[in-house]
């Protein structure tokens, strides 16, 4: 058995701790693989068959590439691509002037924190689907279609895993909205859970930006580890794994899904949180859907740095939003937004 470090490149999340590690332990001769989103890097033990640190650095990346990860044994010279921001800023800015006029409409609501409609949900699910927040979800869909194919099976598979997906976040959105009324929360209560959503969204979309690495570790997940046996289900052979693998990404470690989580812990009613977390998984559907039926990688893209320093400045916004008016709402400070 021996072992050895690498350098990972492009990883953002907890969700990417999830994947690297899973897609690596699949490996022939892999024994181990430990991941820290802290120093970057990844440790594997096995027994290689005398293949040099280089070799395996390549055969790892081939398994990796398709997820936009790869190793190195030199540590990443991290360049910042300020030229993005460019097109970035002026996109984001154009999404919340329509984002601003939804609301003005009554379609969507980015301004109160303890009136989160299903219009905000729907949105935020759409941001949340084509962050690097949901490449475990995407991997598992990918896993999905693969593996079934083979079998010749091409739909019913990727149907199970979008039906699993969307039951389990009505039932068990229900359940936290439920939960919330056990505990009767009040006006401080609500506060402190948009407070934390606020700065959760916050530390998502300045991780997004792809500008303070360091930041990384302080975004909200659960436990890699449960991700991780979560992620293992897809290696069961049975009918209805897919459906499983779509109960399950509602424990995986995505920090959109967290925090719309604790949004729906305020509605305390089972009806409220139930469709609130419904029209959250419907706008992650589209793009999921695109990747179970297609080739769809948006980490391979060219654009894929200004996409995402587009919806992390809009992410950012909707968190400040948030933010001011969770203050607002405890007499800290005065209305700012009259929109």
């Amino acid at each position: 058995m021996q072992t050895y470090t690498f350098h990972v490149h492009g990883m953002h999340c907890n969700s990417c701790v999830v994947l690297t590690e899973s897609e690596l332990k699949e490996l022939p001769g892999v024994a181990y693989a430990k991941t820290s989103l802290k120093d970057q890097t990844v440790r594997v033990t096995g027994t290689f068959e005398g293949k040099t640190e280089a070799e395996l650095a390549e055969e790892f990346t081939a398994a990796l590439r398709p997820h936009g990860y790869t190793l190195s044994l030199e540590k990443e010279e991290k360049s910042i691509a300020w030229i993005d921001f460019r097109y970035a800023l002026p996109l984001a800015l154009l999404l919340m002037g329509i984002f601003v006029l939804l609301q003005r409409l009554g379609v969507v609501n980015l301004v109160t924190t303890a009136d989160v409609n299903y219009g905000t949900a729907f949105v935020i699910g759409l941001i949340a689907s084509v962050s690097t927040c949901m490449a475990v979800v995407g991997g598992l869909v990918l896993s999905v279609s693969a593996n079934f194919a083979k079998e010749g099976e091409k739909t019913r598979p990727q149907m199970l895993f979008h039906s699993g997906r969307l039951v389990a976040f009505f039932f068990l959105g229900g359940a936290i909205g439920s939960l919330g009324a056990v505990f009767q929360l009040g006006t401080g209560g609500t506060f402190i859970l948009g407070f934390l959503v606020s700065i959760v969204l916050l530390i998502l979309g300045i991780n997004l930006l792809d500008v303070f690495p360091g930041l990384k570790r302080w975004q909200l997940a659960l436990p890699a580890s449960l991700g991780i046996r979560m992620h293992g289900l897809k290696n069961f052979n049975h009918r209805f794994t897919p459906f499983l693998l779509g109960v399950a990404t509602f424990f995986l470690p995505c920090g959109f899904t967290q925090s719309m989580q604790l949004y729906t812990l305020t509605t305390g009613s089972f009806w409220a949180g139930a469709t609130l977390m419904t029209a959250f998984a419907l706008g992650t559907l589209p793009v999921l859907a695109l990747l179970s039926f297609s080739s769809l990688a948006i980490h391979e893209k060219a654009q894929s740095g200004i996409f995402f320093k587009t919806a992390g400045l809009v992410v950012i916004m909707f968190g400040l939003f948030n933010l001011i008016n969770s203050l607002v709402v405890i007499g800290v400070i005065r209305p700012v937004f009259n929109f």
